[in-house]
């Protein structure tokens, strides 16, 4: 900031332009998951008697800053930001931006980050992805199907509402109990599925549904996604209250995060997401 006196005696304020959004944050968007998450990983897939199964995740502007370790990919966007500096490379072939990637986060890694979260920051719009174990052993996903129908996005980035609820706590892991029965793993692949049609139709209620779904199916499969020592609140007992006022409703991630709210009604205290249609950034935020 300077000032400058011009001849008729004002002092006239110079002050420097304001920062955009993207300059603090970084231009990588933000990947959001819904029902069918924990099938990315090959120890869950291999043990799915009707294989593939799916889940859901769709590409967010970086229209805000998340809060960290709340099932926003934030950790894999950090990664990207220093792969790539500070936004994504041309939209070239992101089959092999998502493989570079994971190699990038990865790398010597005893419980590697799920290809999904890849696949979220780098296909823009709302994509099922449908995993195998007898595909490259699960890791990545065998098929990739997307939606960037403005209308539909639209739609979901009406009913979606996200409510800030607690970020995963130090010392806290959700695989300290696993009880992987493959009937329960189908069903897990299952909500994917059912969680994109209900997408694609429009359809609140068998969104909401396929949400319900995915929880009981993390309780069941891997408890501690929602209660373990670490978390000091009752995360069951909260999502049960929003399941019985709203047609459904889920964590955004193991350990709490954000809660994802299906609703035509608002939803008190909650938030719209932006989804990413292009691979091009959106400047209107900047």
């Amino acid at each position: 900031m300077r000032c400058e006196k011009p001849a008729n005696g004002w002092c006239m304020i110079e002050t420097p332009a304001s920062p955009s959004l993207a300059g603090v944050i970084g231009a990588v968007p933000y990947r959001i998951a819904l029902a069918g998450g924990w099938i990315d990983q090959p120890f869950v897939s291999r043990l799915n008697p009707a294989p593939p199964g799916s889940m859901v995740v769709a590409c967010l502007e970086p229209d805000r800053l998340y809060m960290e370790r709340c099932g926003m990919a934030t950790g894999t966007r950090k990664v990207a930001l220093a792969l790539w500096g500070g936004r994504l490379p041309p939209a070239a072939n992101p089959e092999r931006q998502v493989r570079e990637l994971y190699q990038a986060e990865n790398q010597g890694r005893s419980e590697p980050s799920g290809s999904q979260d890849m696949v979220g920051l780098l296909y823009p719009g709302i994509s099922r992805l449908d995993y195998d174990a007898s595909y490259e052993g699960g890791v990545f996903p065998a098929h990739i199907e997307t939606c960037r129908d403005p209308r539909v996005t639209g739609w979901l980035e009406q009913v979606l509402y996200l409510l800030p609820v607690i970020p995963r706590q130090p010392g806290y892991n959700p695989l300290g109990t696993r009880r992987l029965d493959p009937t329960w793993v189908q069903r897990l692949g299952e909500t994917g599925k059912r969680c994109f049609d209900a997408i694609l139709g429009m359809d609140l209620d068998g969104l909401g549904a396929s949400f319900n779904a995915c929880m009981q199916c993390w309780e069941t499969l891997l408890p501690q996604t929602v209660r373990h020592p670490t978390i000091p609140i009752d995360l069951g007992t909260l999502l049960a209250v929003y399941q019985a006022r709203y047609p459904g409703a889920m964590y955004s991630g193991c350990g709490g995060g954000y809660l994802l709210v299906a609703s035509k009604q608002a939803v008190p205290g909650g938030f719209h997401v932006k989804i990413r249609l292009s691979h091009e950034e959106e400047t209107r935020h900047e």
